[in-house]
């Protein structure tokens, strides 16, 4: 796998800044001006992306209420049907070109996870430019194999995925050429416990697969998706809503947009503050080494007098004998007149 890549001329990987991926899904309630502002807020609130979902209710499951179809994992949404909430939950297509442009005029990258061949043909018309394989994809792997024959970039969320699964999946893309892949951290939960998001397995993911790792973080607050960044994770996605008292499918875990520029500024700092490896001293730091501590004499020391633990101790600042020659010190006799407070040197010393 390519350890970078870009989406529409933003690199994505080895040495890049974390892409920051604001995840519409149904927060826009069916509403277009809805949607719309949401892009604009997301842009706002420091979003590199925008990201929609590309389905209707049949071609993601069929209208069906027998047992199979009912929602009963203990989520959110038990007590529905999948048909019943992909309908309250899906993004209009026509609207999608429209949200799209809007976006790009925004200056955000706009693409889509799509949940069919026929919406992954939608998408090529509208030429997105890259695409998001959702977690309970990953193991659809001739659906894999036809989103990576398009040759774009794409992103797969492992949130029910084992190691094998994830391995089949990377294989799916690379049969069809495709080595643009990068891989989110994930756990399938809504919203997903902090106890059981294991965040140690983004560097070990790096390491198995030889590709860029992120997360897409569905726990409340920004704690983990900045520490996701600290880990060496390249994406982080979030999902953004206007106001979560609006409601709708994902609103409980749902960023709204101040929240969002929080964990971005976050993000950014802790870019900033993991730089390189170096044990080089700034200007600052060989001042701040004056404050250290050295040997000084701390009495009246008169010439041929013994210095002992009494006379020359170890104290700040640093302006004298390095502390460490303490004991090549103590016994010797003084060379001349040392008066209190002066930092020691060799010259005082016979």
């Amino acid at each position: 796998m390519e350890k970078s890549f870009e989406i529409e001329n933003r690199l994505i990987g080895d040495n890049s800044p974390v892409f920051i991926i604001a995840e519409m899904s149904a927060n826009h309630l069916q509403n277009f001006d809805r949607a719309v502002e949401t892009i604009k807020a997301a842009k706002e609130a420091g979003a590199d992306a925008i990201k929609l979902q590309t389905y209707r209710p049949d071609t993601i499951t069929i209208d069906c209420d027998n047992e199979y179809f009912q929602i009963k994992q203990g989520t959110i949404w038990d007590g529905t049907t999948l048909y019943k909430l992909y309908e309250k939950a899906y993004t209009p297509w026509d609207w999608q070109p429209k949200l799209k442009r809007i976006a790009e005029e925004e200056g955000l990258i706009c693409f889509s996870s799509p949940f069919d061949t026929t919406s992954v043909d939608f998408l090529e018309e509208m030429d997105v430019p890259a695409y998001k394989i959702a977690s309970f994809e990953i193991n659809d792997i001739p659906f894999i194999e036809y989103i990576a024959s398009k040759g774009k970039p794409v992103i797969m969320s492992t949130g029910i995925a084992r190691l094998g699964d994830i391995q089949e999946a990377i294989d799916a893309c690379r049969r069809m050429g495709n080595e643009k892949v990068a891989l989110l951290k994930c756990t399938s939960a809504y919203p997903a416990p902090l106890e059981v998001t294991n965040l140690k397995t983004i560097p070990n993911m790096v390491e198995v697969f030889g590709c860029a790792v992120g997360i897409s973080d569905h726990t409340l607050g920004s704690a983990v998706s900045i520490g996701a960044a600290a880990l060496g994770a390249k994406i982080v996605e979030k999902h953004f809503t206007l106001r979560r008292s609006d409601g709708g499918p994902d609103s409980a875990f749902s960023m709204e947009p101040e929240e969002f520029k929080i964990m971005v500024d976050g993000i950014r700092d802790i870019e900033k503050a993991l730089g390189k490896v170096s044990y080089d001293l700034t200007e600052k730091q060989i001042k701040s080494r004056e404050h250290s501590r050295s040997l000084f004499a701390v009495k009246d020391i008169k010439a041929g007098e013994v210095f002992t633990e009494e006379n020359v101790k170890s104290i700040r600042p640093g302006f004298g004998m390095e502390t460490k020659y303490i004991k090549d010190v103590i016994g010797k006799k003084a060379r001349m007149d040392i008066k209190r407070g002066t930092p020691m040197g060799w010259k005082y010393v016979e």
